[in-house]
């Protein structure tokens, strides 16, 4: 195992300290709460002399994200950071970035989407582009944000894919934390040094970027764009063990907790797995075997062994931190129940909608989840509840 050093940092600060162990070759972006101190501390570290990246401070978020592709398709090492409105205004070169298969990382601080204005946590900024083509992973703490965005780096390098890391606003980004953060001989060595096989700048291996794709084509790259995606759940999990051998920490594509007997679990993302298992522990010293399901990676989504993890269960319920606004189940939800169904399994499934707009969730709210769960009266037929909403 690699050596460490323990420090107090921030959600943001952990992840500026990753992107300056990293070094990469270009950061493009344009500040947003809660985001901004990401790239307002890397742009420090530029200006300290601390990384020889290029940071291109730019007009809007969707100019951000452009120069990003541009560096990316030349040959560069990549990153940039967002959040909310900024990830909307993204979007459109979202996709580009993914269809031209550029191994992009971008820190992603979870915010609420206007109107009404609002700067807090949820994560429909990330499920708003939950299908643009880029693995995403979830933090619970800042621990998480550091590593996975070491990680992401690999990831997107080894999967030919962008990568999104999230954390949840306010909550973690600016929430002080004890973490532990590698060495950056050892971060350095790695991500070790990027060598892309194709790019604009390679003038022996001339290619095209950003070509028209018409029908005769443009069908069999999305099947490879949706290829990679699947494929790239292995690449994540061999990343994670080389790793865990530096740093000591197991990641997976989600962690169950207390699982093992479990006869009714919550799922739940980001900061909220970290509430729920103190109910957890609560409940299990009572009597009642409580678990809890925590996606790590959203996209791909690991059906196949989500639906493994839930079949001893009597019942589940998923807690989305964003309304679809569809007439049914939250994102997540809706992930679940088709995992479930695939699978065969035919379980209750309770939905809770929860926190939008950085609502805080609290202890008690969880625990009636779990007692709605162990009423047998309650999970009779599959619904939707805004918690802690007035109605």
């Amino acid at each position: 195992m690699g050596k460490s050093n323990i420090v107090a940092r921030t959600g943001n600060e952990a992840m500026a300290e990753a992107m300056r162990q990293i070094n990469p070759d270009v950061v493009a972006a344009y500040p947003i709460t809660p985001a901004t101190e990401i790239v307002q501390i890397f742009a420090g570290y530029v200006a300290d002399g601390l990384v020889d990246t290029e940071f291109v401070p730019v007009e809007s978020e969707h100019s951000a994200m452009s120069a990003c592709i541009g560096s990316s398709a030349a040959g560069g090492r990549v990153m940039t950071g967002t959040s909310s409105q900024g990830l909307a205004l993204m979007a459109e070169m979202l996709y580009i970035a993914s269809g031209l298969r550029l191994p992009i990382v971008l820190a992603d601080v979870n915010r609420a989407l206007s109107s009404p204005i609002n700067i807090h946590c949820d994560h429909s900024d990330t499920m708003m582009v939950r299908d643009s083509g880029w693995i995403q992973i979830f933090s619970e703490n800042a621990q998480e944000a550091y590593d996975n965005m070491v990680q992401a780096l690999r990831i997107a390098e080894t999967a030919c894919l962008p990568v999104m890391v999230t954390t949840d606003g306010f909550i973690i980004s600016h929430g002080m934390e004890r973490i532990e953060i590698l060495d950056d001989a050892e971060v350095k060595k790695f991500v070790g040094e990027y060598k892309p096989k194709d790019y604009l700048l390679n003038f022996d291996r001339p290619i095209t970027v950003g070509a028209l794709d018409l029908q005769d084509y443009y069908f069999e790259h999305r099947r490879q764009l949706a290829e990679a995606m699947k494929d790239s759940k292995n690449v994540i999990l061999n990343i994670a063990k080389d790793y865990a051998k530096i740093s000591g920490r197991s990641y997976g594509l989600f962690e169950s907790y207390k699982m093992e007997d479990a006869k009714v679990a919550i799922i739940a993302l980001g900061s909220t797995a970290g509430t729920t298992k103190v109910v957890v522990d609560s409940l299990r010293a009572k009597g009642v075997k409580a678990g809890l399901l925590k996606p790590r990676v959203f996209r791909p989504f690991p059906k196949e062994e989500i639906a493994e993890a839930l079949k001893g269960l009597d019942a589940v319920a998923v807690m989305d931190r964003s309304d679809a606004i569809n007439g049914q189940e939250g994102p997540l939800c809706v992930e679940i129940k088709a995992a479930l169904y695939d699978k065969g399994l035919n379980k209750p499934v309770l939905n809770y909608i929860y926190g939008l707009g950085g609502r805080e969730i609290k202890l008690d709210e969880i625990e009636s989840i779990y007692k709605d769960l162990g009423d047998a009266s309650k999970v009779k037929k599959n619904s939707v509840i805004y918690l802690g909403v007035r109605e």
